[in-house]
């Protein structure tokens, strides 16, 4: 299905849900696009790797992506020579569930069409976010996006039954488990998760509530309807 034609289809079928795709000048405040990096062969590679048949599996660091030229490009350039890992998240998610974030930019490379439901760290009030504030951002396959340090984000959710791949790159160390137990000094102190991962979970998603995630975010668990 053409780009267009698969966003106007996502827009009718999920009215209560703010749509774009990453060309949009909404995307402006979460990120921009990645250009001038070849993801060819991380691509091809991905074309390889299992998809669950529910929820998603996300491994950090690959060696055969970490292996490849656009990994070391991506260290020296947009990282300015700080250490990276690259890995992916593949899946069948179709729900919001939480939302984290990365002291750190993420890029996401969409090996096939899929959905990032986004949201802005700022509008954290005292532990709390409204859902109501997500927005929903069409992620083509082939493109790839830089999502900044202030982007609400989470695991992608799917545009076709078949689930979606995303190549995923973030400062190394990113979602190690934490060395010790933090003491909480201030409201931001309760969504500390893994090493450099801030996660605010929704009340109603039982992963998130077996795991200790904080239930910081109100309002309807977002369920985003593809085929």
């Amino acid at each position: 299905m053409p780009q267009q034609s698969c966003l106007e289809a996502l827009r009718r079928k999920n009215p209560n849900i703010p749509f774009y795709d990453v060309f949009d000048p909404a995307f402006a405040p979460y990120g921009r696009i990645v250009q001038g990096y070849d993801w060819k062969e991380a691509l091809d590679f991905m074309e390889c790797t299992e998809i669950p048949a529910q929820g998603s599996v996300y491994l950090a660091k690959v060696p055969a992506l970490m292996s490849l030229s656009v990994a070391e490009e991506l260290r020296r350039g947009l990282y300015g020579e700080m250490p990276v890992q690259v890995g992916y998240c593949n899946g069948n998610n179709r729900q919001l569930n939480a939302l984290e974030y990365h002291k750190c930019p993420e890029v996401d490379a969409a090996a096939t069409d899929l959905i990032l439901l986004l949201g802005d760290v700022r509008d954290i009030r005292g532990g709390s976010y409204p859902s109501s504030a997500v927005k929903a951002f069409y992620l083509p396959k082939g493109t790839a996006c830089e999502l900044y340090a202030t982007t609400l984000h989470f695991a992608p959710c799917r545009v076709r039954r078949e689930g979606f791949r995303c190549i995923v790159v973030l400062a190394d160390g990113t979602n190690l488990p934490l060395e010790s137990p933090h003491s909480i000094r201030n409201p931001e102190d309760r969504l500390l998760f893994l090493r450099n991962k801030w996660l605010i979970a929704h009340p109603e998603s039982v992963q998130a509530q077996k795991s200790g995630a904080f239930p910081g975010i109100s309002g309807e668990n977002i369920a985003v309807i593809s085929e």
